[in-house]
């Protein structure tokens, strides 16, 4: 079998179909890579390799009888621990939720199961999806952060453990994890993946995405995923984005980019300042300056008034139970939270509300912003998972951001490029990064392990 690292997640789909590969093989190999390396990367809070391999069994046998096979069919992916999984524990990062057993599936996870998707295990996540770090190593270094939250999600996929996996993000927890990892991550338009069944924080600001090698395997995770469900009242019927429709249509014309250095551009470190601008060198002519009005320089204090407030909230059991079992960051934001008055928790919703509805308008003309997704590299050591900075007005907005691995640091580790695009526009964002994508390459920036 081509190597996993090889092989795209739709070339891998339709050998499955075509009987070429078996999703024994298939599984196998991953459980091979994470046997080799799980030791150093810690990507993995729960994985039954045994369980895994009797459902590829299936998958194989179903194949065989000529049962009807979705666009997943034996393909293993990882899902993110805060994502409910009814026959594996979900245990949220903490441990005031040891041994926690979910009675039924998230709907992602229903959805995965329907395509056929084989649910390798569950990926490590911060503290309650928040800023205290799991594990997780960088494969790009391990001496390096991850990111977070979706820490063991982005690393599985980068260190080819698992071809496809699941996380969450209500500031950077995707985008962030990916650019330091070196993978493709797709944050969809807010309210576009069901979030019935994931760990509640924030309900304005909590968005599931996806991680993968390519633009392609992302569009193909995501649209599986964006299947109406009521029980998640920021969704609406009626949308149908048509992810891979769009990126197997050929380009009119080169997309229309602008570069926003965005008010937050000081935390940029100087190689990621230098990099981005030879990025605009090389697309002399497709892309323009474009500056934000000096209102959004206000929008990580918004997100920080809304966040913070929700998660008081959301985790009041948790606080209440066992304060001295959270992390001393976790408290601190709980505890500002709950001193958050209810003018000031409505003023900074209005807030985010005038910045979407003005962000939209300039969006607009663009076919995608291009924008750093972190600072820079993935920082040394383990105690930190890193600034969202570059990841927050986005899910402030509820826009649609995509982190693509096509620019290296001083020390040879990735640098994410962010393309944002007009919220709902998903498959015209998706077309664009697939261009950049494939006009750009990718910089070699190989694994440690």
């Amino acid at each position: 079998m081509k190597p996993l690292r090889q092989r795209t997640v739709a070339e891998a789909a339709a050998a499955l179909r075509r009987g070429e590969i078996t999703s024994e093989a298939y599984t196998e190999g991953c459980l091979a890579r994470i046997a080799a390396i799980e030791g150093t990367i810690g990507a993995w809070t729960f994985l039954d390799p045994e369980r895994a391999l009797d459902q590829a069994r299936a998958a194989d046998a179903a194949r065989g009888a000529g049962e009807p096979l979705g666009p997943l069919h034996g393909v293993p992916i990882g899902v993110k621990d805060i994502i409910d999984t009814a026959d594996m524990p979900t245990e949220n990062g903490t441990p005031l939720h040891a041994g926690r057993r979910p009675t039924e599936d998230a709907a992602v996870v229903t959805f995965l199961r329907k395509a056929g998707a084989l649910i390798l295990g569950k990926t490590v996540t911060t503290e309650l999806a928040v800023y205290s770090p799991g594990k997780t190593r960088n494969p790009r270094n391990p001496g390096h952060t991850p990111g977070g939250s979706s820490s063991g999600s982005a690393a599985a996929v980068a260190a080819a453990m698992v071809p496809l996996a699941v996380g969450s993000q209500t500031n950077g927890s995707v985008i962030r994890p990916a650019a330091y990892c070196g993978v493709v991550g797709y944050k969809p338009s807010y309210g576009r993946i069901s979030r019935h069944g994931v760990l509640r924080q924030s309900p304005p600001l909590d968005h599931v995405g996806v991680f993968a090698q390519t633009v392609e395997d992302a569009a193909m995770l995501a649209e599986i995923l964006m299947v109406f469900d009521a029980r998640d009242p920021a969704m609406r019927p009626g949308d149908h984005l048509g992810l891979l429709e769009a990126l197997r249509q050929d380009l009119p014309a080169p997309p229309r980019l602008g570069f926003v250095k965005s008010p937050y551009w000081d935390h940029a470190a100087p190689d990621a300042q230098a990099a981005f601008g030879s990025l605009v060198r090389r697309l002399e002519g497709r892309v323009e300056g474009v500056p934000l009005p000096a209102a959004f320089a206000e929008a990580a204090a918004i997100h920080r008034t809304i966040m913070e407030a929700d998660l008081a909230v959301s985790f009041a059991a948790e606080y209440a139970r066992g304060a001295d079992r959270l992390s001393a960051v976790l408290r601190t934001m709980i505890e500002r939270g709950q001193r958050t008055a209810a003018t000031d928790y409505r003023q900074a919703r209005a807030q985010a509300a005038e910045l979407t509805a003005s962000l939209d308008a300039l969006l607009a003309p663009f076919d995608g912003w291009i924008t750093p997704a972190t600072t820079g590299e993935a920082p040394a050591g383990l105690d930190s998972t890193g600034s969202p900075i570059f990841c927050t007005t986005w899910t402030l907005c509820g826009v649609p951001a995509v982190t693509l691995p096509l620019l290296v640091g001083a020390t040879g580790l990735p640098l994410g490029v962010q393309v944002v695009g007009r919220s709902g526009d998903d498959a015209r964002l998706l077309r664009t990064a697939r261009w950049l994508e494939e006009t750009l390459g990718r910089p070699d920036c190989p694994l440690a392990v």
